[in-house]
């Protein structure tokens, strides 16, 4: 069996993270994952310092920490390249799968888009949406016509409003995701998800998640997508 996170940030792009890409890799492997999915910030607060205004101008910044998960993690742990996105004036986080390099360069402002056109562009691509800790404080839960699935295990978030999720999401009967949202090195990598056979592109990925051939991880152990 492989395990892969769906959902850990670095330090440097992700400012509220502190884990440098060398230091993320090593603590994956000796946890027994076969691979992640890096899923920096793409938010206002990450731009902060980085054109604000015009963060498609500071693209190669928010890539670097990728390329360097990549320069680390050599040929038998896979990292991917994911996104978490926030827009201007909200607090709704929404996990994007199958991102690719050169199609995240010839973006325009992404902080301007709502959930439709999220949604939209990624799938005129055939990449995946998530919406992220959906029960958190101020968040609200999105139109689920614009969603692929729901994240309904988060790291960083209560077991009581986790099992909202889970509730929400069999409600609508979404697939569902789990993620560690590694922060930190105190942060422990127990979620994401677990499969019978290697991903090692964003195709295997989404050809994963588009069948649900996975099971979840949680700190209790595997569960049923």
């Amino acid at each position: 069996m492989y395990r892969y996170e769906l959902h850990c940030h670095t330090g440097g792009v992700s400012l509220c993270a502190t884990i440098p890409p060398k230091e993320l890799v090593r603590k994956y492997e000796k946890a027994g994952y076969s691979g992640l999915v890096l899923t920096d910030h793409y938010s206002p607060m990450t731009f902060m310092l980085h054109h604000y205004l015009r963060p498609q101008k500071a693209i190669e910044h928010y890539l670097s920490t990728y390329h360097e998960l990549k320069a680390w993690c050599g040929d038998s742990f896979t990292v991917l390249l994911g996104l978490e996105l926030r827009r201007y004036a909200a607090v709704n986080d929404y996990l994007v799968y199958g991102v690719e390099e050169d199609w995240l360069r010839r973006q325009p402002n992404m902080l301007r888009w709502n959930e439709k056109k999220l949604y939209t562009e990624a799938h005129r691509q055939g990449y995946l949406v998530y919406q992220a800790h959906p029960y958190r404080p101020l968040i609200y839960r999105c139109d689920p016509k614009y969603l692929d699935g729901i994240e309904v295990f988060n790291g960083h978030t209560d077991a009581q409003r986790n099992q909202k999720a889970l509730n929400w999401a069999r409600s609508l009967h979404k697939p569902m995701t789990s993620g560690s949202d590694t922060h930190r090195d105190a942060d422990m990598p127990f979620g994401g998800i677990q499969t019978e056979k290697p991903i090692y592109t964003n195709a295997d990925l989404l050809d994963v998640l588009r069948g649900q051939r996975y099971t979840l991880l949680t700190p209790e152990g595997g569960a049923s997508a």
